[in-house]
């Protein structure tokens, strides 16, 4: 049967899935052109003419695969309602207990990030939006008299850090936290970098 013809827009996007899903399967180090090539019924020709090299076509991947979690995130924190609340949600979201971007798939990316300047550029670029838009949302809290924090920027890493560590302890190491656990640690976090009382959090999830 004959393959539709598509733009190159699809067609990257085509590949960019295919990528993720090799990678999820053999790892980044493992991958090959061959092997998204090969997934799609198409030869490594195509893949190379829309990403030039292995490197740029995993950056691309990953970057991809974060996209629509950052839609997320984005909706989440400009929903009509109390900054406090935003936050809440969003943390909860992104924490490795929620539901946001598979964690796997960029704790392996980290990794090789060390040896790959393209996917390293990529993963700090957007490490930098996740801080980013965090932070702006505990600024407008602060502005709106809902908690106090005298440093938003350095709250949203410390948060991210944490969310982060407590990813790559529940992924790699099964046993060494329970999830329960690890939600009461991030709630508690929030907590502390707010300078709230536990009772506000606790009455914030009713």
């Amino acid at each position: 049967m004959a393959r539709v013809r598509l733009s190159v827009a699809e067609r990257r996007e085509e590949l960019l899935r295919a990528a993720i899903q090799q990678i999820e399967t053999r790892g980044v180090a493992a991958v090959r052109i061959a092997d998204v090539a090969a997934a799609l019924g198409v030869s490594n020709a195509l893949v190379l003419y829309h990403f030039s090299t292995k490197e740029k076509l995993v950056a691309g991947a990953f970057a991809y695969a974060a996209e629509d979690d950052l839609a997320r995130l984005r909706k989440l924190l400009g929903r009509r309602t109390t900054a406090l609340r935003r936050l809440r949600s969003a943390v909860r979201w992104y924490a490795p207990t929620g539901q946001a971007k598979g964690w796997r798939l960029w704790i392996e990316g980290w990794a090789v990030s060390l040896r790959e300047p393209a996917l390293r550029e990529v993963a700090r670029d957007l490490d930098k939006e996740w801080k980013a838009a965090l932070a702006e949302v505990i600024a407008e809290g602060v502005a709106a008299g809902e908690f106090h924090c005298p440093d938003p920027s350095g709250a949203a890493l410390r948060l991210t850090a944490l969310l982060d560590g407590l990813a790559v302890q529940l992924t790699s190491y099964a046993g060494a936290v329970s999830r329960t656990a690890a939600q009461t640690w991030v709630d508690e976090a929030l907590d502390r970098e707010l300078g709230l009382p536990s009772e506000t959090l606790s009455a914030q999830k009713r």
